[in-house]
């Protein structure tokens, strides 16, 4: 387990957008309170408010738990530094310091360490997992609502659609979706006795297979949004729910107190409404059947009321294209997945496992070994 330049560049990269994301998101509501939409200056903030502080409160719970289990006490400057929404930032802090040590001065030095010592590699892997897991977090909290407002408004106000917001709008589906695809790498990365996601055809195809997935959900979402936004927020209440149940059905052991784990399950609810992850470490095939199954149906429902529906509240020059692209990308996803898991899955050849072991198998104390897996 090697941490590597490549590691170190994607994490300069992460803190990079991260920062354009967040500039961008304060921005876009500043300009609707300056425009006079005040509704949807509300929106963009809460969106981005909820995501933030989610993500503070697992980095700060994190924290606290790496202290304890090296007998140290909980640093009330990390608290401070919580609460002023600078968790991410310090953790960025730590992993761009740890990698640069590891990959520019200790690369050539011996990998020999008892079990004692800390493995300087294993550590900025685990640093990089740990903020791979919060943009997890934030992508869907924050990201895929946000991409379904600003959407939901470009077309509210009947703006002609130019090549340069198609591409922004794809690209801002391609982020959500890509950290998704950096999130699996790091975390199988940072468990020893799982195989990795290597090579370029199969993080090309998981990636595919989000990105339509994705795509195809947040388009139905907003044409839902035309007909009844009540009826919307209704299925999406729905969705989250059953998502929250079956993350108690499981019983999740995430976090080590419970109003941390509770609040994980809420979390997770959130990620099912938008796409599967393997929330407990057992066999997919029938729960990701099942989903799937369900998000074309529902996907079909939504399209067939819009179609029945009065389409003076839509501009069929935009309803015929959007209908196709749902269609096609929905297709296209549940081909990319058939690939993924028949040909690229790094547990495709192993018979008789499931996608993770909630650490039966291997007695190692590591929170990502309780994590969403796929």
């Amino acid at each position: 387990m090697k941490y590597t330049k490549s590691n170190f560049i994607m994490s300069v990269l992460g803190i990079i957008i991260y920062v354009i994301d967040l500039v961008v998101d304060i921005y876009v509501s500043v300009k609707f309170f300056h425009e006079g939409q005040h509704v949807f200056g509300i929106l963009t903030l809460s969106f981005v408010l909820f995501g933030t502080l989610v993500v503070q409160c697992f980095s700060y719970s994190w924290f606290k738990a790496d202290l304890k289990k090296e007998g140290l006490e909980s640093q009330h400057y990390f608290f401070l530094l919580h609460c002023l929404q600078g968790g991410v930032f310090t953790r960025y802090w730590f992993a761009l310091r740890n990698g640069f040590y590891v990959v520019f001065k200790h690369s050539n030095k011996a990998n020999n360490f008892t079990e004692e010592q800390t493995d300087p590699h294993k550590a900025a892997i685990d640093t990089a997992t740990d903020l791979s897991m919060l943009r997890l977090f934030e992508t869907y909290l924050e990201g895929c609502p946000q991409f379904v407002l600003q959407l939901f408004i470009l077309l509210e106000h009947g703006q002609a659609l130019n090549l340069s917001q198609y591409a922004a709008i794809m690209v801002s589906c391609c982020a959500i979706s890509w950290s998704t695809v950096d999130y699996q790498v790091a975390l199988r990365k940072s468990l020893p006795d799982k195989n990795l996601l290597n090579g370029f055809c199969p993080k090309v195809t998981y990636l595919f297979y989000k990105l339509f997935t994705l795509l195809s959900w947040m388009l139905s979402v907003v044409l839902l949004l035309f007909v009844d936004v009540r009826v919307t927020l209704f299925l999406l209440l729905f969705l989250w729910l059953a998502g929250f149940i079956w993350a108690f059905v499981k019983q999740t052991q995430f976090c080590n107190s419970i109003t941390m784990e509770f609040l994980y399950r809420i979390v997770v609810g959130f990620i099912l409404v938008f796409t599967f992850f393997n929330i407990k470490g057992q066999n997919t095939r029938c729960p990701m059947s099942c989903y799937y199954i369900v998000r074309v149906l529902v996907t079909l429902g939504i399209l067939t009321v819009f179609w029945v529906y009065p389409l003076s509240i839509f501009n069929l020059d935009y309803f015929i294209p959007i209908t196709a692209t749902i269609m096609l990308s929905l297709l296209l996803g549940i081909v990319f997945l058939l690939v993924y898991y028949v040909v690229f899955h790094p547990n495709r050849n192993a018979e008789a496992k499931y996608d993770e072991v909630d650490g039966k198998l291997v007695q190692r104390d590591c929170r990502m070994r309780y994590f969403l897996m796929e």
